[in-house]
């Protein structure tokens, strides 16, 4: 049976021979919550642009369903991102478009239809809590809304791993914790969540499985860990 996603033996030194991560084994199953965690410079940036076929490892193999993604061709590395939705500390927002829109436009570039477009935006901000908020543009709306809406775009197209780095990190503690329950509401309706952050009250309340790497190293690999660094 083929791993879902998994790091074999990855190396990534840097052209000043600066060594971002040091010989990275695991394996992420199908329909996981993992967070990763680790200070600044520990490896957790370099990871996601690995698994995202930003970067190639300089040995080993980041692998998802089998598949070496540094091996992958430009369009099927294209292909290869859809299956990915990314959620970001900054939002990155379209800020002349409202909350419909900047999920249609995610929509849109995937090539689906305007009937999908009219009934799926709805839902997707239902689901994150935002149905009100329809046509509110980013400007409009709190910093966890923006977040929240950002989510709804990463989801739209049913990714197979929703990537989240650092999202809560401008948040303050009732907004992270919204943005934490819709994270957990994702990942039961069946997708994988791999969230990277700093939030030590987030991860231990999670009681999920956490990775946690130092100096470009998986240190740690609990099943139901806390944030201990």
């Amino acid at each position: 049976m083929k791993n879902f996603i998994e790091f074999h033996r990855v190396f990534k030194k840097y052209a000043d021979d600066y060594v971002a991560l040091n010989n990275v084994s695991f394996i992420i199953n199908k329909g996981e919550f993992v967070s990763i965690v680790g200070h600044s410079g520990a490896g957790k940036s370099t990871l996601l642009r690995l698994l995202l076929a930003e970067l190639k490892p300089t040995s080993g193999a980041v692998k998802y369903n089998g598949i070496p993604v540094n091996e992958l061709t430009r369009h099927e590395t294209a292909i290869y991102r859809r299956r990915i939705g990314m959620v970001f500390q900054e939002y990155k927002l379209l800020p002349d478009r409202t909350a419909y829109e900047n999920i249609a436009f995610a929509m849109e570039a995937a090539g689906r239809t305007d009937e999908e477009i009219e009934k799926d935006v709805p839902e997707v901000l239902d689901l994150v809590g935002l149905k009100r908020k329809l046509w509110s543009f980013p400007h409009e709306l709190s910093g966890g809304e923006r977040q929240r809406v950002a989510i709804a775009r990463a989801v739209i197209n049913q990714p197979e791993v929703l990537v989240a780095d650092e999202p809560t990190g401008n948040l303050d503690p009732l907004n992270t914790e919204d943005v934490m329950q819709i994270l957990k509401k994702v990942n039961d309706l069946g997708t994988t969540v791999i969230l990277t952050t700093h939030n030590k009250g987030v991860v231990d309340s999670l009681k999920k499985r956490v990775i946690t790497m130092e100096h470009g190293a998986v240190v740690k690999d609990d099943e139901k860990g806390k944030y201990e660094i």
